[in-house]
Formats: structure tokens, sequence, C-alpha cells
């Protein structure tokens, strides 16, 4: 009876054993924690370009962390399940997708916009972050907004008056000047929904679980302080390439 009740323990040990490893043979590394059985996803979340606490004591750790490998992962892979639906197999850029979303889903809209602007927001931080020298970046700021500190007011009110969640924006219109804005949620200027419309070129992140561990309801000392963080040299570079 004994060597009968340790064969079944072992063959049922086996089997279970057997099912995981399938099930997880079939996650690719980098996903796994999201519950992905797409091998090749259409669109990656990139590493993150610094340590979870380099930008402290602006944005603490413990909220770096939640927000790329929870918020912004659940935007990729939602974003993935919907393009394996919804796109088919088509090779298709977010930036053309964008320009015709009111024919997708609210999943791809939402989930496109997410992983878009949090990509783009990872990349237009650093620490510290770096003085915005006199170049193409500097002249046109200067020239649309009349200096640095006029143009970081109208970006702050930007933000400050985006009513909910959502982002503020410096983008290019399609006449290649600078002009400061805000989208709902995660929308953004190159959707065809968009109330403002062109190329983000740096773009806050206003949603709550960016700042309300350490800031709670405190919206503007969180925006005063982001401004340390920005990598205008990030910024002048989509300049460059989009002007």
């Amino acid at each position: 009876m004994k060597k009968n009740t340790s064969r079944r323990k072992f063959i049922a040990t086996s089997i279970q054993a057997g099912i995981t490893a399938g099930v997880l043979s079939t996650i690719p590394k980098g996903l796994m924690a999201f519950g992905t059985h797409d091998d090749h996803p259409t669109f990656k979340q990139s590493t993150l370009p610094y340590s979870y606490q380099a930008l402290e004591p602006v944005i603490d750790a413990m909220t770096m962390e939640i927000h790329y490998t929870k918020h912004a992962a659940a935007y990729t892979k939602n974003l993935n399940d919907a393009a394996a639906v919804e796109l088919k197999g088509k090779d298709i850029s977010l930036e053309n997708l964008f320009t015709n979303i009111s024919g997708y889903s609210a999943k791809m809209r939402n989930n496109g916009g997410g992983h878009y602007n949090h990509e783009l927001f990872w990349k237009s931080m650093q620490a510290p972050g770096t003085a915005l020298h006199d170049g193409a970046l500097k002249n046109a700021i200067n020239k649309t907004f009349t200096d640095y500190d006029n143009f970081k007011i109208k970006m702050t009110e930007a933000a400050m008056t985006r009513f909910g969640s959502g982002w503020a924006w410096l983008y290019l219109d399609e006449k290649k000047a600078l002009q400061i804005g805000s989208t709902p949620n995660q929308d953004n200027p190159l959707m065809d929904v968009s109330p403002i419309k062109g190329m983000p070129l740096l773009g806050l992140d206003v949603w709550e679980h960016a700042y309300y561990l350490k800031y709670q309801n405190r919206r503007a000392e969180y925006v005063s302080n982001w401004f340390n963080l920005v990598n205008w040299k990030f910024v002048e570079e989509r300049l460059e390439k989009n002007s």
C-alpha cells in the first residue's frame, strides 16, 4: 500500500511539473510576469535606462518600480493583445497607427497611447537633468515662449489644469512650431482624436500613479520638481529629427 501511494504521488508530481514547464515555456522571459502567450510580441517594453532609485528624491524608487513594472508593463501587454486581434500581423508603427486610432478599439487606443507615452517619458528623464544649452531647442523656446521661465509657467499650467488623469506636452505642430498643451488619459498629439495635433517632444505624466506615493495630492510640487529631471539633450534630438 505504501509503495502504491508513493508511486501515485510521484506520478501526480511529475504531471504537475510537466504542465507547469509546458506553460512557462510559452512565455517570453521578459514578459513572464504578465502572463502573455505571445512568443513574438509586436511591441516591446524598453529596458529602463536607469535604476529605480536613480531619480530620487524627485521620484522615489517604489513609485518608479511600480510605474514601470506594473502600469507601463500592463499597457505593453494589453497593446499586444489588441494588436494580435486587430492588426492581424500587419507591420505598422504606433505613430502611423495613431493617425487613424479612431478606427480601432478603445483597448488599442488606451494601451497604444499608454505604451508610447511611457516609452517617451522614461527617455526624457535622467538624474541630474541636463541644462538647456544654447542651440536650436533653446532658440525655439525663447522665440515661442519669450524665455525658459515662461515656458515652465506654460508647461506647468498645462499639467495643473488637466482635470483627472492625462499628460502635458511640448510638441511640434503641423507647421513645425513649438506648442504646449495637454491630453486626457493616455491620448497624445499624434492621435486623430486628440484636441491638439503634432509630434510630441516632451511629455509629463500627471496620472496619480506617477507621483501619489510621494506627493499624495500635491501635484504642483511634483510638477515643479520634475523639471529638475528633464533630459534636454534627448528633447533636442527629437526636435532636430522632426523639424
